[in-house]
């Protein structure tokens, strides 16, 4: 059965699983690396450390240069990306995991409509019903947070750092689709940490933390997680139109609701469980639904 439905979904798919499995990770490990005292540039800056290494070391095994052929929009990826960065680290250090996650993904409707203007992307009509219900289900799960008379509130800066971290990723997004005609992955990948690392560096001045060592693994283990993300992402979008392929990576929402119920104790509400089980149909409409 497995093997069937394996046959079944492009690779496209199954890179972005594999990118928003990553990327889940990831989210949990600044989370509880925050815990321990860590900045959210600290964090980002370490990141892109990891990052760096494992990307070099891959354009090195491959034998091709660092430095890309499309420069500007190399750069423009690495600058976009890193503060879009530091917004969604903030709301994950800020926010209960799977309600950060939900706020971040948010991107795929920013990416659709973006991907239409400046990439001349059509939607299909497989790719607008998942938005519609995956929106729905993305309503259902932030309503109760943002209603007045409701006993959960969450600090509207939290909310608007989610939100313009899931528009800055779109844009990422969006431009990474447009190298991959250009460059190589591992390229488009490496400017990244290229950029944040100096930029993150700058910003933190003197309130860098020397980390202990329980704090180094998980920052490690960060830079790990997003090299499978990145490594993911850049693939789905290299074999798929762009609102497609960032439409799958929905189901981020679902493992770090499970993330956060295992690991953190964050016992999913109603509304959550509701909403991401209308991500997850979103998810199967894209896959299943033929052109």
């Amino acid at each position: 059965m497995f093997t069937t439905i394996k046959n079944s979904l492009p690779m496209s798919v199954w890179y972005m699983l594999i990118s928003a499995l990553g990327f889940a990770l990831m989210a949990a490990c600044v989370k509880e690396v925050s815990g321990l005292g860590i900045p959210v540039l600290e964090i980002v800056a370490a990141r892109a450390i990891v990052s760096g290494i494992i990307s070099y070391a891959d354009i090195k095994r491959k034998k091709i240069s660092i430095w890309g052929h499309n420069k500007i929009l190399l750069i423009a990826r690495g600058t976009v990306g890193s503060f879009a960065l530091m917004f969604v680290y903030y709301a994950v250090t800020t926010l209960p995991l799977a309600e950060a996650t939900v706020l971040q993904y948010l991107h795929p409707v920013f990416t659709a409509v973006l991907a239409l203007f400046f990439l001349k992307e059509v939607i299909q009509r497989s790719t607008i019903a998942c938005i519609v219900i995956s929106l729905i289900g993305l309503f259902i799960i932030i309503q109760p947070n943002l209603q007045l008379d409701s006993h959960v509130h969450y600090p509207w800066l939290s909310i608007g750092a989610g939100v313009l971290g899931a528009f800055g990723s779109a844009v990422a997004y969006i431009i990474i689709k447009k190298l991959t005609k250009t460059d190589d992955s591992s390229v488009i990948i490496f400017y990244f940490p290229l950029v944040a690392l100096p930029i993150s560096m700058i910003m933190l001045g003197s309130d860098f933390v020397v980390p202990s060592l329980a704090a180094t693994g998980l920052l490690i283990l960060i830079g790990i997680f997003t090299q499978v993300g990145q490594v993911g992402l850049t693939k789905a979008l290299n074999s798929a139109d762009a609102s497609k392929a960032t439409a799958y990576s929905y189901v981020q929402v679902l493992f770090s609701v499970f993330i956060g119920w295992a690991y953190f104790s964050e016992v999913p509400v109603l509304t959550t469980i509701i909403g991401g089980s209308f991500i997850m149909v979103g998810a199967l409409v894209n896959v299943l639904w033929k052109r």
